[in-house]
């Protein structure tokens, strides 16, 4: 495996040059792609723990990873690259981003698909959970980040 650390979310299939606030690929906010590199380490984080907490929510729902070690062990012997501080669920996600149509037995990764998940095809779930993840990312730039109100909250009114 790679002893590359993975700097960024980035995943090489940018939405925001069209016009798009969340990238459907990294699903970042399109400031924070922008600013990345101008993010201190504390900043960097606070993104990808939002973006962890979201993918293992959606993750969570669809799967259980039954056996964390298993799966790393699968994960570096396939040369997946993931994030090691991460749950167990983000690797799950890189496994099935990257192996959804290789992979003809799951169990054997340490994961097992929730029973209304079990006849999907790979590749099936895999864009379901990236629709998934899309969808609350932008709920959660809609909720947090856009809102009007808290702008107009914070104008001084004489």
């Amino acid at each position: 495996m790679s002893n590359q650390r993975i700097k960024t979310p980035c995943v090489g299939l940018c939405s925001t040059v069209f016009g798009d606030q969340v990238c459907r690929g990294c699903k970042r906010f399109h400031h924070e792609i922008v600013n990345w590199n101008l993010y201190s380490d504390e900043e960097k984080r606070a993104v990808w723990r939002r973006l962890e907490i979201l993918l293992v929510q959606v993750m969570a729902s669809k799967l259980e990873v039954f056996d964390a070690a298993v799966l790393r062990r699968q994960l570096e012997q396939h040369q997946v690259r993931f994030v090691p501080d991460q749950s167990p669920y983000c690797w799950a996600y890189q496994l099935i981003a990257r192996g959804s149509r290789v992979i003809s037995r799951i169990d054997a990764y340490g994961i097992a698909l929730m029973p209304e998940f079990r006849d999907w095809a790979l590749p099936d779930l895999r864009e379901a959970i990236d629709r998934e993840f899309f969808l609350l990312s932008e709920a959660h730039y809609e909720r947090y980040i856009a809102p009007r109100f808290l702008r107009e909250g914070m104008e001084i009114r004489v």
